[in-house]
Formats: structure tokens, C-alpha cells, sequence
């Protein structure tokens, strides 16, 4: 019987042992403070796209719901807000319905704030830290691409203004089969999985920014014609390694937010959650100017160590947990 045996070998876990260190020293030198927040919470993640695990059990408040976070997000904002400064948390997530090559539903989270960083800023430690991480990946040849620049670049077209028509029409001339009723979002980020970050340098790393407004999440939304969502996502050749934001500090459009995903769930069939209102209450009182970001641990491991597979990084990958 040999099910009971790690996934990864014991030089893996040296490695990460070193990069939890080597990122732990990065923030140490720029005086950003580790915290930890809790990993259960009352409240659960409304984005439709994103599944909490939920567990059941008795407080003292007679409550029996908790909910894993999905990200650190909202309780690391309430920190900020209560005055604590910058900071970053190594966090445990949990993802409900994401295994594959790629996917663990139990992952490791780097997540991080800078006050008065500007998002352009952010990508700059982001392209540094990973730099640390991935010796391998050379600085030189690290692409920063407007969202609208990477599409021209592969498709020919502007992906802020271009019809759900055009769309679907340049789907299809790429050899795509999907569905006939896929809305004009839907075909936006077939286009970009499949063409787009497909075309990414191999070994080189790329920041795409400017993302469209309806992809905003808790992004700032600046008023451009269209308007555009100050984030952006952090690639390795075609793997996504991060997402980062110019945050939105407006308590009533991250209300909006919260209340739009919850509409969209309720339309779509999907089990609405408790809104976090600590985390809007938070808002109210006011959310420091800052950007933030989020990057996946153990696909920086992958990456850094040639790993196909997710489970060749992890102690114990989810079928043996």
C-alpha cells in the first residue's frame, strides 16, 4: 500500500520551504508586516465564478455555517482600513469544483497591499519578487501589454468595442468549437485563453493591464472612452501566476459589486451567500488609497521547478489529502 505516501518528492519540499523564506525576506527588507486573518468565516466569497466549501458545526452563537475563504482579500482590507499599513499573508485557500493539471482545490496564496502604490507600481514588485523566485526568468524580456494591445497583437481587434458578432466571427475563424448563445463576455475571455495567452513568450513573463469595466471585480474603474478597470494579471508564458488591483475605495460601488454578483447568481441558479457586510462596513469608514494582488504559490513552484502537474508540488495532493 503506498497511497498513504507524499505526491511531491523531499527535495520539493526544501524548495518551497527556501521560496516561503526567500518571500518572507522580500517583505522583511521593505518593511511590508506579515499578518493572518482567519481562514473561517461567516461570510463567503459572492463572485459567481468562485465556489466556497462550506462547513457546518455549532459557536457560541448558536450559528452552525462557516465558510473557507477563497482569498484573503476582505479581512486583510479591514486590516488596512483599521490603519495597520502595508502588508502581505501567506494563506491557505480553499476553491470548491477546481482540480486539474493546474488546480488544487487547496492552494497557497500570496496576497499583499501597498499604500499609495499605484497599480503600474505593483506590477514593478510583482516583476521583482518573481524575478527572486524564478531565477530562470529574465527581466529584460518581461512584456507589459494593455489588455487592448494583446488582443490587436494576435486578433486585429479592439476588444473593448468590438460587437458580440465580431466576436463570435473571429472565434470561429480560430477553430473554436463552443456553444451558439455564449454572451459577448464569455466569447472575451474564450478569445483570451485560448488565442491571446497562447501567444505569450514561453520563458518570459507578461503583465496585461486595463482589463473591460464588466471584468472589474473590486477593481478601480477609471473613465476612459470605454471605460477600463485598473487591474491586471501576471503571466508565465501561458500560465496565470496573479491578479492585481488599483482598489476600488468607493464603499457604495463595492456594495454595487457585491450586490450585482448576487444577482447574477440568482440568475444563473447558483446558491446565493452572505454578503460580508464587516467587510463593506470597513469601506465605509474608509479604504486607504493602495493596490493589491494575489499570486498562486504553488504555480510559481511549478514553474520554477519545470513541474507539469500541480500535485508534484504539493505534500499531499487533493485525491490523497
Amino acid at each position: 500500500m503506498s497511497e498513504w505516501k507524499p505526491s511531491c518528492t523531499q527535495d520539493v519540499l526544501h524548495d518551497r520551504a527556501r521560496m516561503n523564506y526567500t518571500i518572507r525576506a522580500f517583505f522583511s527588507q521593505r518593511q511590508v508586516l506579515e499578518v493572518e486573518t482567519p481562514a473561517l468565516s461567516q461570510t463567503a466569497n459572492t463572485d459567481p465564478y468562485i465556489e466556497s466549501f462550506h462547513c457546518k458545526g455549532i459557536d457560541d452563537t448558536g450559528k452552525a455555517q462557516r465558510y473557507l475563504h477563497t482569498s484573503p482579500e476582505y479581512p486583510m482590507k479591514r486590516l488596512l482600513a483599521a490603519g495597520c499599513g502595508d502588508i502581505y499573508q501567506l494563506a491557505k485557500v480553499w476553491r470548491a469544483n477546481e482540480v486539474g493539471r493546474q488546480h488544487n482545490p487547496e492552494f497557497t496564496l500570496l496576497e499583499w497591499y501597498r499604500l499609495d502604490f499605484t497599480y503600474h507600481q505593483l506590477m514593478q514588485e510583482v516583476e521583482t519578487l518573481l524575478c527572486d523566485l524564478m531565477p530562470e526568468v529574465k527581466r529584460r524580456e518581461t512584456q507589459k501589454l494593455s489588455y487592448q494591445q494583446a488582443f490587436m497583437n494576435r486578433l486585429g481587434i479592439n476588444p473593448h468595442i468590438a460587437t458580440r458578432e465580431v466576436l463570435y466571427a473571429c472565434v470561429q475563424s480560430e477553430n473554436i468549437h463552443i456553444s451558439t448563445d455564449l454572451d459577448r463576455s464569455a466569447l472575451l475571455d474564450i478569445l483570451m485563453t485560448h488565442c491571446v495567452e497562447a501567444s505569450f513568450p514561453k520563458q518570459a513573463l507578461s503583465f496585461i493591464y486595463d482589463y473591460p469595466a464588466n471584468q472589474s471585480a473590486l477593481a478601480y474603474v477609471r473613465e476612459d472612452n470605454p471605460p477600463v478597470a485598473e487591474r491586471f494579471e501576471v503571466y508565465l508564458g501561458s500560465l496565470e501566476l496573479g491578479n492585481g488591483y488599483q482598489e476600488l475605495q468607493n464603499v457604495d460601488k463595492n456594495t454595487a459589486v457585491l450586490h450585482t454578483e448576487q444577482a447574477y447568481r440568482k440568475k444563473q441558479g447558483i446558491a446565493s451567500v452572505p454578503q460580508d457586510k464587516k467587510f463593506l462596513a470597513a469601506m465605509q469608514d474608509g479604504l486607504p488609497f493602495c493596490s493589491g494582488v494575489a499570486l498562486g504559490i504553488d504555480r510559481i513552484l511549478m514553474a520554477a521547478l519545470h513541474k507539469k502537474s500541480i500535485r508534484e508540488v504539493l505534500s499531499f495532493a487533493w485525491d490523497i489529502a
